[in-house]
């Protein structure tokens, strides 16, 4: 090429680019918003609903988004296990997961792991420990404080009853064998019965504990205290005890928030609630996560505390927040 129309095409090629830098140019795409699932143990009982109000938080500090699916009953495995099969293929970045079943949600974790997304596992633990952190409440340490506390209420003797949720939910388990050590401390207080489940609805629960009253024979004053270690037992064993004409005649102590328990708490049909902060469980998941894709520090166990509320401290500032947590980020998500 000529010296000339040498100079010429590079006198071309240079003013083009100061064109382009003068009229803003062409810049790079934007990286898509990463999208993290949140996948609870079930989406009806009010502690999932603080879950996701917590997880909703951190999505809009940290500029994500949430894909939040559960369950309808807090039973059913087998559509949890589906539903975290179907995620791997939705192109998430991150799974929070509470999982239903300690043992059974482990291949479905590993596989979505396989698949190169990370997982962060709350509320309840998970057998295989194929995850990047774990975010619950000391549940053992709940139960323990739900015993003693009935222990006292008791003076240390009569006949109790602990109702179980279900089977493989390895929080309630923890919670259930975490009061069974404290009451096997106070040898005057005999277990009448702990090897019921309520199931995953309060409905279910509601059955099984009118029938557990009738066997234990509770109206006839066998049965000193009762022990129910989530929300929706606590509800249903609530709604029973109504029924019989027997809530605020035997002490009872429950797990976990919503306002029907709030308002038994009032009346003094319930004595005690051992609560979480389902909030903060939520928050510290997505942030977790968030972290691990920016290649930022992952803290790989976060216990987000429990707290033992009673009428005389329901009303404390920090402990009425755990009983009514602000939940008016879901509103613009109905």
């Amino acid at each position: 090429m000529p010296r000339f129309a040498k100079l010429v095409s590079a006198i071309i090629v240079v003013g083009s680019a100061l064109v382009a830098v003068a009229c803003g140019g062409s810049s790079p795409a934007p990286a898509p918003i990463p999208t993290i699932a949140v996948v609870p143990k079930g989406s009806t009982h009010e502690f999932w609903k603080s879950v996701h109000a917590g997880a909703l938080k951190a999505a809009a500090e940290r500029h994500v988004n949430i894909l939040w699916q559960g369950p309808i009953k807090e039973d059913d495995r087998e559509s949890q296990i589906q539903l975290v099969d179907t995620l791997r293929s939705r192109g998430i970045q991150g799974l929070a997961l509470a999982p239903l079943d300690d043992k059974a949600l482990g291949v479905p974790v590993d596989d979505m792991v396989k698949a190169g997304v990370p997982v962060v596992v709350f509320d309840s633990d998970l057998a295989s420990h194929n995850y990047i952190s774990f975010i619950a409440t000391d549940n053992f340490k709940g139960g323990q404080m739900a015993g003693e506390h009935m222990a006292t209420l008791l003076g240390d003797k009569g006949g109790v009853v602990m109702l179980r949720l279900h089977e493989g939910s390895a929080s309630t388990t923890a919670r259930e064998e975490g009061f069974l050590d404290a009451i096997k401390k106070h040898p005057g207080i005999t277990i009448l019965s702990s090897n019921q489940y309520g199931g995953g609805t309060a409905d279910q629960a509601l059955k099984v504990s009118e029938n557990l009253l009738a066997a234990t024979k509770a109206a006839s004053g066998a049965v000193k205290g009762i022990f129910c270690p989530n929300e929706s037992t606590t509800f249903g064993m609530l709604r029973a005890l109504q029924g019989a004409k027997l809530a605020g005649k035997i002490t009872f102590v429950g797990f976990d928030s919503s306002e029907p328990l709030v308002q038994a708490l009032t009346s003094g049909e319930l004595d005690a609630l051992v609560l979480q902060d389902p909030v903060k469980m939520g928050y510290m998941s997505v942030n977790m996560l968030v972290n691990y894709l920016q290649k930022q520090p992952v803290e790989p166990r976060i216990d987000t505390g429990v707290t033992l509320v009673t009428k005389q401290n329901m009303n404390e500032p920090g402990v009425a927040a755990l009983l009514k947590p602000d939940l008016s980020i879901l509103e613009g998500k109905k």
